[in-house]
Parts: structure tokens; C-alpha cells; sequence
């Protein structure tokens, strides 16, 4: 029987967590006097309440938007604390332009110009790198077939995501927010499992989950290999490198969606298929999640709390479980 899933998920930040629950969201921020800090919201996305939400595929172009977004907004947050501790004599050149051009729409601005330069990096580093690698095979090694050029350039873009994660995890503040995000699945894994949530239950609890922005970002790469091998088939030879560099631009909507689906399911289900498909992704976070503190624990556990009332899910999956413990005695169907 597959547990259910809570539906809350967040990120780790400098120093704490972000938890999200429908529209509310919680940031919990260990400061450097020890004390814990919150902040409760609510963000409703980009596209609101409309239906286009509800239509599979598309509702994932825009979850991966929000992400973003809200995560940007959060690490924002969390890094205010520890800019207080640095004594700023004046504004930089940049932020002095930016407060004057719009005032009180500065920070909404700056955010843009964040999530813009954050897109249009992973754009260059993961899409137009490892696609200029494969033409770099093509003439070195005189390969005319566009779906083994679309394997060497899935392999590429794998290996410098890999790449990326070593590096960055070497790093100490990394270090602490790989810890932090070990934290947050902890509680989440705690929660579904219908544990009390607790410091102790949270900490022997696993750090991978299914539903792991981690995970998501491996399918996209997978994905983009079938996609790109279709899509080659039926290119005219003659197309130009720019133009198919701009299709596989154009295409990444598509597959986040695909794979923000995969992830949905994932996160619903225990069936062979989807833990063969999963199990990349776990095994990739090895890498993004580490064993957390208990006081990492004691943060994550606040800001869970401050966005979902974990009693009131148990209860009702408990009520679900047993509801379907008697279906199966009785051999009936539920409805």
C-alpha cells in the first residue's frame, strides 16, 4: 500500500528552512544569536487560482516558475540576518541605480533581474554548453547520427550537473544547506510515515524523498535526451546550429512539465516502475542532502509547524488506512 503524500514540501536556505503548504509558506532562519526566527506568508504563484493549473504538463511549467521565485524570496530572507553582522557603509553602485530608477518596486525589480540571470544561466550552463560539446564530437569524431549526438550530449550535460553538485559541495556554507535540506526531508518523511514529529522520529528518519527538486532536475536531463533524439529525426539537415539551439530552448517547458508529472506520481506511489524510476534521483541526493543537527532538526520542525498541521494529516491518513484495512477483510471495494 503506498503512503500518502502530506503535499508540503520546501527548500533549505542560509542557515534554516522554507516549508510551503498550499498557498502559506514558513521561513525559519536560525540567527546568529542562536534564536530562531520565522516569517509566514502566502504566495499563490504566478498564475493564481486559474484552472490552467489543473491541466497536466502545463501546471509544471508554472510550478518550476514559482519555485523560483519563492525560493529566491526565501534565501533573500534568511541571508538579511547574517548581512547585519557586516558593517555596510553605503549602497553599491548597482543597488544605489536600482533603488533610485524604481523606489518602492526595488526589491520586486532586483527579484526579476535574479530569477532572469538565474534562468538564463542554466540556460547557457546546461542546454547551450553541453549541445556545442556534442558539435565538438560530431567534427572530432565524424558521427552523422543525431541520436547518438543526442546521447553524447544527454551524457554531457549529466556529467557537468554532477560536476557542479562536487564542486559546490565542497564548500562550507554548502555544506550547512545540504544538511539543512537532509532536515527538511527528514521532517517530511517523519510526518508521511505517521510518526509524531519529533527530534528524535525526524532524525532517524530518511533523507531522500521522491519528490526532491534534485530528483526533478535528473529527470529533465533524462527526458531532454528522448526529447532531443525525436525532435533531431525530424530536422532538415540543412538547419542551423542557432535554430537548434533555440528548439531545444523552446522544448524545455515541455519537458519540465513532463517530468513535474513524473515527480507528482512519484510522490503518490510505491509501484516498481515509478521506485526504478526514482531511484537515480535518490541516489543523486546523496550528494544535495546531508545528515543534519539536531538543532537543524529543531528549525525545520518550526517551520513545518507554522504552515500544516501534521495531527489533523495523520489522523485523517490513519482514518484512510484503516478504512482500507477493512475494505480488504471484507474483500470489497472502496469508492
Amino acid at each position: 500500500m503506498a503512503k500518502k503524500s502530506s503535499g508540503i514540501g520546501g527548500q533549505a536556505v542560509l542557515e534554516g528552512i522554507m516549508m510551503k503548504n498550499k498557498d502559506k509558506y514558513a521561513v525559519a532562519v536560525r540567527k546568529p544569536d542562536n534564536d530562531i526566527a520565522i516569517e509566514i506568508k502566502e504566495y499563490k504563484g504566478i498564475a493564481g487560482k486559474s484552472k490552467i493549473l489543473n491541466l497536466p504538463f502545463i501546471r509544471g511549467v508554472f510550478g518550476f516558475i514559482d519555485s523560483l521565485v519563492l525560493g529566491i524570496k526565501s534565501l533573500t530572507y534568511s541571508a538579511e540576518f547574517f548581512e547585519e553582522e557586516i558593517e555596510v557603509t553605503e549602497d553599491k553602485p548597482m543597488d544605489k541605480a536600482v533603488k533610485s530608477a524604481f523606489k518602492e518596486k526595488a526589491e520586486g525589480v532586483l527579484m526579476g533581474l535574479t530569477v532572469v540571470f538565474s534562468v538564463v544561466l542554466s540556460v547557457a550552463l546546461f542546454i547551450i554548453l553541453p549541445y556545442y560539446v556534442s558539435e565538438l564530437f560530431k567534427g572530432l569524431l565524424s558521427i552523422n547520427s543525431n541520436a547518438l549526438l543526442a546521447v553524447i550530449e544527454g551524457i554531457t550535460r549529466i556529467i557537468i550537473f554532477l560536476l557542479y553538485l562536487v564542486l559546490i559541495s565542497r564548500m562550507k556554507d554548502i555544506q550547512r544547506t545540504f544538511m539543512y535540506h537532509g532536515a527538511e526531508h527528514k521532517c517530511i518523511n517523519c510526518i508521511e510515515n505517521n510518526l509524531e514529529l519529533n527530534t528524535e522520529n525526524v532524525a532517524s528518519s530518511s533523507r531522500q524523498h521522491k519528490r526532491c527538486g534534485t530528483s526533478f532536475l535528473l529527470f529533465v536531463m533524462f527526458i531532454s535526451v528522448i526529447a532531443f533524439i525525436l525532435v533531431s529525426a525530424f530536422m532538415p539537415a540543412e538547419t542551423t546550429r542557432l535554430v537548434k539551439v533555440a528548439v531545444r530552448i523552446l522544448l524545455m517547458p515541455v519537458i519540465a512539465g513532463i517530468s513535474y508529472e513524473i515527480i507528482r506520481l512519484a510522490g503518490r506511489s510505491d509501484n516498481i516502475a515509478v521506485k526504478i524510476l526514482s531511484a537515480p534521483g535518490l541516489l543523486m541526493q546523496r550528494l544535495t542532502t546531508k545528515e543534519p543537527s539536531n538543532d537543524m532538526i529543531e528549525v525545520a520542525i518550526q517551520a513545518v509547524e507554522a504552515v500544516f498541521d501534521w495531527r489533523e494529516w495523520q489522523e485523517s491518513n490513519l482514518g484512510r488506512l484503516n478504512d482500507i484495512d477493512k475494505a480488504d477483510e471484507k474483500d470489497e471495494p472502496l469508492h
